[in-house]
């Protein structure tokens, strides 16, 4: 017993410590002004490739932004008309993007030949970051977000995107004051970790980091529900144990 003592006392000590730790940390990720991000009110642009891909991957980076107060955009690049189901998805991602807080009219859905819903086409990075670049300067965008080079998944249409993105930084012809932030890809085991990936999520370089809590993450789960059409037995495996329907951890370009 006069061992034990000291050990628990040590062992207290060291949750609580973990704990305010953690806590900083949540804070400092949560304040804009200390992470780097626009402040309040800044309009935020949201890339993405597929109807679905903003519940599935960017819930909690949508939703963090909305508790910071930011104006946000969706620009879809394709219907995901894959198996034909084109128009099924469209209202699914309204639906979906409403449960998020994404008003219809902030929405945009392109469908173009040029960008087809296909993992085996390579989308050309020059012509979406003309498409791109369009739908930054008509809404005075501040902030882009959208996928790392991995694509979270590796899906062509998803690396394409920050092709494009890369591609507009590098030859200067993002707006000035216009940032971009892409999401982290993980290796597959952080990847189904959900909770339990935080304390690597906390520790490992980033530029922002969102947690969801379990309010909001209720509200991911049901903006993911209105994709009534993808919901197969492994998306709703996905849903229940992907930490990016928790936790987002991004980086600026």
């Amino acid at each position: 017993m006069e061992v034990a003592a000291p050990l628990l006392c040590l062992a207290a000590a060291v949750l609580v410590w973990g704990v305010l730790w953690v806590w900083g940390s949540w804070e400092r990720m949560t304040r804009p002004e200390q992470a780097g991000l626009p402040g309040g009110g800044s309009r935020t642009l949201l890339v993405t490739a597929h109807p679905d891909d903003e519940a599935m991957f960017f819930a909690p980076t949508i939703l963090g932004l909305a508790r910071l107060r930011h104006q946000l955009f969706l620009l879809c690049f394709s219907a995901g008309n894959y198996y034909n189901q084109g128009e099924i998805r469209k209202k699914e991602l309204l639906q979906s993007c409403d449960v998020l807080g994404i008003p219809p009219s902030n929405v945009m859905i392109i469908e173009n030949r040029d960008f087809p819903d296909d993992p085996d086409v390579c989308w050309d990075p020059e012509r979406a970051a003309d498409v791109l670049l369009q739908h930054v300067e008509a809404n005075g965008i501040k902030l882009v977000v959208t996928f790392d080079e991995g694509g979270v998944s590796g899906h062509s249409n998803h690396v394409a995107l920050n092709a494009a993105v890369r591609t507009l930084q590098a030859e200067g012809k993002l707006p000035k004051g216009c940032s971009v932030l892409t999401l982290q890809s993980v290796n597959l085991l952080r990847k189904y970790l959900c909770l339990l990936d935080l304390p690597c999520s906390l520790l490992l370089a980033r530029d922002a980091l969102f947690v969801l809590t379990q309010r909001e993450a209720a509200q991911a789960q049901r903006a993911m529900s209105c994709h009534r059409s993808q919901l197969l037995w492994f998306r709703r495996l996905y849903m229940l144990f992907s930490r990016y329907m928790r936790i987002n951890s991004l980086n600026f370009l």
